[in-house]
């Protein structure tokens, strides 16, 4: 999720957590199984961002799902 907000900044300017939301659904195997990360932005403001995320697994079953505030680092005030 982080990643995704950090698309949407122009460079030089920084972000960090606020909150960070997770939600469990099931257990992920652990024999070597690729797990599928998606995250997308749902608002990118002058101070803060929102996005959510969500793990799949390779029948894309869900995982996991989850929600961020960013706060949005910048020097020009």
């Amino acid at each position: 999720m982080g990643c995704a907000v950090h698309t949407t900044l122009p460079a030089g300017v920084g972000y960090t957590t606020l909150e960070l939301k997770v939600n469990y659904i099931r257990a992920a195997r652990t024999d070597g199984q690729t797990l599928i990360a998606e995250g997308t932005v749902l608002h990118a403001g002058r101070r803060t961002a929102t996005a959510e995320g969500k793990v799949l697994d390779e029948q894309g079953k869900l995982i996991a799902h989850a929600t961020t505030t960013c706060m949005i680092l910048r020097t020009d005030g």
